[in-house]
């Protein structure tokens, strides 16, 4: 079973080799167990889940191009950063270790609680609410702590031409619909949606990568591969189109009312424009990667995407309308002359567009101690578990689970 880097074909490793590697990272891991997880195509990282022989349960990830270790190396200072700074847990990376090939591997402890499914979040839920209020914690981090940490800080001109550039890539492909090309230039040349303070983001958060506890609390947060200075609609683009329209309602008020200062009003817009651009890195990793099924599938839903919205202004600011002079107290008084009349669309479209893929995760089970059985498939996180694997899916990867012998991994 292979996946691609890219142009470069990495072969992913067998779960007792991802042990071994494991153990080399940390040497004190005695693994008496591993899991793996199966892998998707636009997954950037393979992941198993090793039991050691005290019962504690760790995670090994491997970078599946030179870009992801990378990301994951530079994200350890800043995850030291804010495991003091946020109520929440997010992962310690133990140690890391670099493969013959130039692979990156960290090896981390497990971290506790179930994930979420976006689409399975009810409207008006405490747990809603928790969302909001988690992302806005963040987000009130100053961005001081991520330039400490190394990682990339934007202000809102330089993140608008990062995203114009993107789409300038896009285009150059022939695969973009003029139209949605026209729609996404519009929305990033429109200067008042660009008028906001960036602050500290995780990136594109994923349900996997959220862990609540048995009483709906979340325990923590995992995938900062992505953080760093930018637009805060960043973090909410997937669960924008995933989640219940409502249930999204209700984290972006919890979130507004739990932010230091207000949010800008054109936040909700710049999370639709983010959702949709997800279409567009979806189909540059296709390309890039020459899956021709793929980009077969991901150009079809630019293509209804551009049908659904040909006729939608939701990333526009609404264009004020003209008030009509007071009248004048003469003989033609009460009368409207049409002249005066101006005609201003003022609506806003509220449907999410579900006819389009969005890389989602795809969570993966919790393996059993050393003393179970196999274990059975079930729900787990993304650093922990498994990150996006580019299909819309909320279905549940198999895995197969070995035990180790005590000189397996020597």
């Amino acid at each position: 079973m292979r996946s691609v880097r890219h142009t470069v074909v990495a072969v992913l490793r067998r779960p007792l080799t991802l042990a071994a590697l494991a153990n080399s990272a940390v040497h004190r891991l005695r693994p008496t167990s591993v899991q793996g997880t199966a892998t998707g195509p636009d997954d950037r990282f393979q992941i198993a889940f090793l039991t050691d022989g005290d019962g504690s349960e760790w995670v090994v990830r491997v970078g599946l191009t030179t870009a992801a270790g990378a990301q994951m190396e530079a994200s350890r200072a800043l995850l030291k950063l804010l495991a003091k700074r946020l109520p929440y847990a997010v992962p310690h990376i133990e140690g890391t270790t670099v493969t013959a090939d130039g692979d990156t591997v960290a090896v981390m402890p497990r971290l506790p609680g179930t994930a979420l499914v976006w689409r399975e979040l009810e409207p008006g839920s405490a747990l809603a609410r928790s969302i909001g209020q988690a992302v806005a914690t963040l987000h009130d981090i100053d961005p001081r702590v991520v330039e400490e940490a190394g990682l990339p800080t934007y202000d809102a001109d330089a993140y608008r031409a990062r995203r114009l550039a993107t789409l300038d890539r896009a285009a150059a492909t022939g695969l973009v619909p003029t139209g949605l090309l026209a729609r996404w230039e519009r929305a990033l040349e429109e200067v008042t949606l660009w008028k906001f303070a960036t602050c500290t983001v995780h990136g594109p958060l994923q349900g996997s990568q959220v862990l609540i506890d048995d009483a709906s609390a979340i325990t923590a947060i995992t995938g900062w591969e992505a953080a760093g200075v930018s637009d805060p609609a960043e973090d909410f683009a997937v669960l924008s189109v995933l989640a219940d329209p409502a249930a999204f309602d209700t984290v972006l008020e919890s979130y507004a009312a739990a932010r230091r200062d207000s949010p800008d009003i054109h936040l909700e817009r710049r999370v639709r424009l983010a959702a949709e651009l997800q279409r567009v890195n979806a189909l540059m990793n296709a390309v890039a990667a020459d899956d021709k099924e793929r980009v077969q599938r991901r150009t079809a839903a630019l293509r209804r995407l551009d049908a659904a919205t040909q006729d939608d202004h939701s990333l526009m600011p609404p264009t004020p309308g003209r008030r009509r002079p007071a009248a004048v107290e003469d003989d033609s008084a009460g009368q409207v002359d049409p002249r005066d009349i101006k005609v201003v669309e003022l609506s806003e479209s509220n449907e999410d567009d579900e006819t389009v893929e969005i890389p989602i995760s795809r969570p993966a089970p919790r393996p059993q101690s050393s003393k179970g059985a196999a274990a059975s498939a079930g729900t787990a996180n993304a650093t922990n578990g498994v990150p996006p694997a580019g299909d819309e899916s909320d279905t549940l990867p198999e895995s197969s689970t070995y035990p180790i012998d005590d000189d397996s991994t020597t």
